[in-house]
């Protein structure tokens, strides 16, 4: 069974159309990689991030034997943590990286011996499908706030209704090439045709914007591509064509060199207290993707090949690598999982293809700038279908939980409302004359994973010290969903008050036991 891929793991397309699939896995993850530099305010780093998911995909893809396809990027579960290395310089950021990664390596190891029966009791599936789910829908923000920001304009973070046409046109194009039966082709490339269709629309309303200079209908900013090419009336030379991109070990040798270290030993610890508890909670999210990645390629990838060994040290080292040849930490990405899941091509080719174009294409630098002119709006459109595949596919985890159980529906609740919520927990680590200047932040879905685990273990210890008594209540929501149903408490009573009656009374329910001898 190949649960209805296309292309299974060990198929291999063929050349033109690998390249095309190979394309599309990188444009699925490239908002998010070049966002994080972005954010953490290195944005001349972005053609880094791009070759450090390259470098890390090929990493990971050789510790698990092949057997994994899905790309590993830029992770936003770092931002805090990288806020925090980004004011020691590079070397706290290239630092920062290895102490997430040996965090992978060492649970690795534990694994190794230990194996994963203790994984599967600590995170049950009552526990990763609503933190899936979680993922998604926290993501959903971000998505619907790029979904109307037209980038070419003055302001573009206010709401603009033509960038929120280019979107949805996206959105619709996607959906319709996945969803049509007729065309194969385009059922395997959805977010080019979809990407294509909306900035094409874009690049429409962008020049009637340029050409009346009206802001509002700015929705692409070329500015980059121009610049590429000519800087202060000036042609840039070679670099307009070819750059090397400008990654963590580089400009880590440059600051030992030219003696800017700003790393101390305080710093060092500063750092750890960072990185490291951010690594703990991504290793969550880890196993959730890949039993995710699991159910739609009908492999357990967690307890059978490659095994959750195997895939904490691609991810772990990985990071490391992605970070020394790129600039940030690196996680499995749900866009990657998510492009799998709708075009049905889980070719382990094409993974590798995408990783080896990541890295050829960190030098190019037309096309770096190419990219990066992609409007907001066009990928909030693919955002709305990818997030909200993540979402979906953790409530269908939810198939293997009985919500009946008040474990499981308070497990479950902790979960979700403490996630949407926004419950962060903020630790201080340094006082400044009796106030705390410095926090490391647990994120609010880290902190609900935290709190969900938590709950279970609680509620599934107190279960098996006390035992369930008979009769019961199954669930708080028993009556609120069958308004018919019998309160069971009720039915309790009933049975004391029936024990203390004559034993004949309990004859009149041996006659249904005849019904099965008229057969």
């Amino acid at each position: 069974m190949n649960n209805q891929l296309i292309y299974n793991v060990e198929d291999r397309p063929k050349f033109s159309k690998l390249l095309v699939f190979a394309i599309q896995q990188v444009l699925a993850v490239m908002a998010a990689t070049i966002a994080v530099p972005t954010i953490i305010g290195l944005p001349t780093q972005i053609p880094a991030a791009i070759l450090g998911a390259g470098v890390g995909t090929i990493v990971y893809l050789l510790f698990t034997k092949f057997k994994s396809p899905v790309i590993i990027s830029s992770s936003f579960a770092f931002l805090d943590a990288l806020f925090c290395a980004v004011t020691f310089g590079y070397c706290g950021i290239i630092l920062g990286a290895v102490f997430a990664g040996l965090v992978y390596v060492i649970i690795a190891i534990v694994i190794h011996f230990a194996g994963t029966k203790w994984v599967s009791k600590l995170m049950p599936p009552v526990i990763i499908g609503p933190t899936v789910a979680l993922i998604g829908l926290s993501l959903a923000g971000s998505a619907m706030g790029d979904i109307t920001t037209a980038t070419g304009a003055a302001i573009n973070h206010s709401y603009n209704l033509v960038a929120l046409l280019c979107g949805l046109v996206t959105f619709i194009t996607v959906v319709l090439c996945s969803c049509q039966k007729r065309f194969k082709s385009m059922k395997l490339i959805p977010f080019i045709i979809g990407i294509g269709a909306g900035y094409a629309l874009a690049s429409i309303f962008s020049a009637i914007g340029y050409g009346a200079d009206v802001d509002y209908l700015k929705i692409i900013n070329w500015q980059p591509l121009v610049q590429n090419f000519v800087v202060d009336g000036k042609f840039t030379g070679i670099t307009a064509f070819l750059d090397y991109p400008r990654f963590g070990l580089v400009e880590g040798i440059k600051e030992i060199a030219e003696g800017r270290v700003l790393l101390t030993g305080a710093g060092v610890g500063e750092i750890a207290l960072a990185f490291i508890p951010i690594a703990l909670v991504v290793f969550a999210e880890h196993i959730a993707d890949h039993k995710n990645l699991g159910s739609i390629i009908n492999r357990d990838l967690v307890e059978g090949e490659p095994g959750l060994e195997r895939t904490l040290l691609g991810d772990g080292v990985g990071s490391i690598a992605g970070t020394v040849f790129g600039i940030c930490p690196n996680t499995t990405y749900g866009e990657s999982v998510g492009c799998v899941a709708i075009t049905r091509n889980a070719s382990i080719s094409t993974i590798f293809t995408a990783a080896i174009m990541c890295i050829v294409l960190s030098f190019i630098s037309p096309i770096m700038r190419l990219l990066q002119t992609i409007p907001n709006c066009v990928m909030g459109g693919v955002c709305l279908t990818l997030y909200g595949f993540i979402a979906v596919s953790g409530l269908k985890m939810f198939k293997e939980v009985d919500l009946n159980e008040n474990k499981n529906l308070f497990t479950v609740s902790a979960i979700l409302i403490a996630g949407i919520g926004g419950l962060a927990i903020l630790i201080p680590y340094h006082v400044t004359d009796g106030l705390v200047d410095k926090t490391i932040k647990i994120t609010s879905i880290a902190t609900a994973l935290i709190l969900g685990i938590c709950t279970y273990a609680i509620t599934n210890a107190l279960e098996k010290r006390e035992g369930k008594e008979d009769g019961e209540p199954e669930s708080l929501v028993v009556g609120a969903v069958a308004p018919d149903a019998t309160y069971e408490v009720g039915k309790s009573v009933v049975r004391e008050e029936a024990a203390e009656e004559p034993v004949a009374e309990a004859a009149p329910a041996e006659e249904p036991a005849e019904a099965p001898v008229e057969e």
